[in-house]
């Protein structure tokens, strides 16, 4: 079960972002394929560097990134970390 208090900071600070199940979710648009793996690459750079690593899917013109803490079973403050690093990053529009 995901903290009230980390819920809160989700929607203050992270609004594309969403809890599903025991993950942190959020995805983004792109005008084409090359795009979509541009920022699928700069995320693999960001979490190698947080050696934190989230499961990516490219498709055409679309990412979509899932956090979750496996050895906590759940989303934690390192996952929300990620996610503000991520998003700070990408910046394209929500999907």
């Amino acid at each position: 079960m995901v903290s009230d208090e980390v819920l809160r900071r989700i929607a203050d600070q992270l609004p594309r972002w969403a809890v599903e199940g025991e993950e942190l979710v959020a995805a983004w648009r792109f005008d084409d394929f090359g795009g979509a793996l541009a920022a699928a690459v700069a995320v693999g750079m960001i979490a190698e560097r947080a050696n934190h690593h989230p499961d990516l899917v490219v498709g055409w013109g679309r990412l979509t990134a899932r956090l979750t803490t496996h050895d906590a079973g759940g989303v934690t403050a390192r996952d929300l970390d990620l996610a503000a690093a991520i998003e700070a990053r990408i910046g394209a529009p929500a999907a």
